[in-house]
């Protein structure tokens, strides 16, 4: 048809969101779909993703949008949650469950494991993860090869998520750099290749051949001949429409549940300090090391508030409320570096998971205001930390701030005030993980140049 809209189809999954987006050549999104499943449970009854209702999702719903007659979809990719394996047989059937990251690892095994290479701090050092137990997806075949031999002997790859979304469209068995290279435990980042462990113990052979992440298979699927791309591990793809709009070195603080920086301009290997901090590499899609720290910012700043709410007597959600006072912070500030609150440091110590904030009296303020204030003070106290250690001497002048907290003034302010010598942005971009997958495999599918303006910046300074 004439008039129809060429599209890319990507589907964005994520622990509780699923969703597909379709872009048009100037990268806007023109429609969503998007739903949540419950949780099964795997042999232990821990929560796991439903694989079957999740396959169902993806492929009829794929199936809606080819039969829309105002779109000609062109090509297909896929952003999601990383750490997590699909194990599949011979007649690529998932033959395990999609076990969950957060599941407890046993600590006989990671003791085993770490004895046997070179040691935990070392080990960490050289594959760039620090010990995370499942969230180090390699450690999950490490246990199925000892604690379920017979299972594992029936696995003929692991796909990781991503992998997996291309395997159910292409039939094709790959991995990708954006996902082994990300606090898997797999990569030697000190030799760019597999560490040395994963042939030792023959899991090599059940990982599939590692295919480009801005490289495409042709693949006709109802008629329509379409440009596939491999799938790209979440954090990785988020970072794509920052490496597309600047060439200018920068840093990116990604807030959610975690606050993650990432600076693709520092490639100094991570040092034990920063491991103890809990800083990690992901792998940008192009195969360089994106160095990384992760802050769990967000989820502090839902505790506080719910504790916050529940003293002052208000809803949850009353800090969407709350003003920036510019001679609040001041006078906080001032009696911060009055040493007023030294009693309270020695008590933190890293990892960066909480800031002075839990420790502190509440019956000291005057109002929830200030005490939310004093809030995000204390946040960005542990965030200038954590962002410190990826910025690191690299030649960064800006930093640019996406997510939740980048629409929080008081936030945005204290920051620009924690790092003068750069620029600090609020950084909007409609679904930066989406939108990195199909900027990926851009030149595979669409003509046009690449848009300008994806992203908006408003500056922030105190």
């Amino acid at each position: 048809m004439a008039n129809q809209t060429s599209v890319i189809a990507i589907f964005d999954i994520g622990k509780t969101n699923k969703k597909l987006f379709l872009f048009d050549e100037q990268y806007k999104i023109v429609l969503e779909k998007s739903t949540q499943f419950d949780e099964t449970q795997d042999e232990d009854g821990d929560n796991c993703e439903d694989l079957d209702l999740l396959n169902t999702w993806v492929t009829k719903t794929f199936e809606e949008v080819l039969s829309l007659p105002e779109f000609a979809v062109k090509a297909l990719n896929f952003s999601t949650y990383g750490a997590s394996f699909v194990h599949l047989n011979t007649d690529g059937e998932a033959i395990a469950p999609l076990y969950n990251y957060l599941k407890t690892y046993p600590e006989n095994l990671k003791k085993q494991f770490y004895d046997t290479y070179d040691g935990e701090q070392k080990f960490s050092q050289i594959s760039a993860s620090p010990v995370l137990g499942n969230l180090n997806s390699g450690m999950v075949l490490y246990r199925l090869k000892y604690e379920k031999p017979e299972l594992y002997a029936k696995i003929k790859y692991s796909l990781h998520l991503p992998q997996y979304l291309n395997f159910l469209f292409t039939g094709n068995f790959y991995s990708d750099i954006t996902s082994i290279g990300c606090h898997t435990n797999l990569w030697d980042f000190t030799k760019n290749t597999y560490h040395r462990w994963v042939k030792e113990e023959g899991v090599d052979e059940k990982l599939a051949p590692i295919f480009p992440s801005n490289q495409v298979q042709t693949k006709n699927i109802a008629e329509c001949q379409l440009q596939v791309g491999v799938g790209l591990h979440d954090s990785s793809a988020a970072l794509i429409p920052y490496l597309a709009s600047f060439t200018e070195p920068f840093i990116l603080l990604s807030t959610g549940t975690w606050c993650i920086s990432l600076n693709p301009f520092n490639h100094i290997p991570l040092s034990a300090e920063e491991l103890q901090y809990d800083c990690l590499s992901y792998m940008h899609y192009e195969g360089k090391p994106v160095k990384a720290s992760r802050l769990f910012a967000g989820y502090e700043h839902e505790q506080q508030t719910k504790r916050l709410a529940s003293y002052f007597n208000v809803v949850n959600d009353y800090y969407k409320t709350v003003k920036c006072d510019d001679e609040l912070l001041h006078r906080l500030r001032e009696s911060q570096l009055h040493g007023d609150d030294d009693h309270l440091r020695e008590a933190k110590r890293p990892p960066l998971q909480e800031s002075l904030f839990g420790s502190r009296d509440l019956t000291v303020f005057n109002n929830y205001e200030e005490a939310y204030h004093q809030l995000i003070i204390d946040i960005v106290s542990q965030q200038l930390i954590a962002t410190e250690l990826v910025l690191n001497n690299s030649p960064v002048k800006k930093l640019f701030v996406d997510g939740g907290f980048g629409k929080n003034e008081i936030f945005m302010k204290l920051l620009a005030a924690a790092f003068p010598t750069l620029e600090v942005y609020a950084a909007s971009v409609a679904q930066a993980t989406s939108l990195g997958a199909a900027l990926a495999i851009h030149k595979h599918w669409n003509s046009q140049a690449l848009a300008e303006n994806l992203i908006e910046l408003k500056r922030y300074q105190l």
